[in-house]
């Protein structure tokens, strides 16, 4: 069974590389609010669909003084595809190995169209500026997710 990360647990470290040629680090956004979010593979449907929710609630978030990063398991070069793709505007890091989606909890059993399998469970957190999580999002919908994750943290559309 996979541990869940729950409100003022420590969000798990991290380092990874980035669509683009970068990386990206737990250590270098703190001292902001982050919006990290799991989600299963690069240009499929459901996570288009977020990917561009993200995206095109960005303006708002980063408003509410968000920065927002979206982490999968997929390689850099189908990354750069997506963001190129999709005109995604916000980082996206490959956890190839599934280490930090595991820390996190967003790596385990879950259902699909019926079956328990095991994969990258959507997932959102919101770690604050000492590197807690404020809130922790398990098994979301890809579908109106974002809206509703405004909503929750209190953030108008843009």
């Amino acid at each position: 069974m996979t541990t869940r990360l729950a409100p003022t647990d420590l969000a798990p470290e991290f380092s990874l590389p980035t669509a683009g040629g970068g990386t990206i680090s737990s250590g270098e956004l703190r001292g902001s609010r982050v919006v990290v979010y799991f989600y299963p593979a690069a240009s499929t449907p459901g996570c288009t669909t977020q990917a561009c929710d993200f995206r095109d609630s960005l303006a708002s978030l980063t408003g509410a003084g968000f920065t927002v990063v979206g982490i999968s398991p997929d390689p850099v070069a189908k990354l750069d595809t997506f963001v190129a793709n999709e005109h995604l505007t916000f980082p996206l890091a490959s956890d190839e190995d599934k280490a930090v989606a595991t820390a996190f909890g967003a790596y385990g059993e879950k259902k699909l169209y019926g079956k328990v399998v095991t994969g990258i469970i959507r997932s959102t957190f919101v770690i604050d500026a000492e590197g807690r999580i404020e809130l922790a999002q398990y098994n979301v919908r890809a579908t109106g997710h974002v809206a509703k994750l405004r909503r929750d943290l209190g953030i108008d559309a843009a």
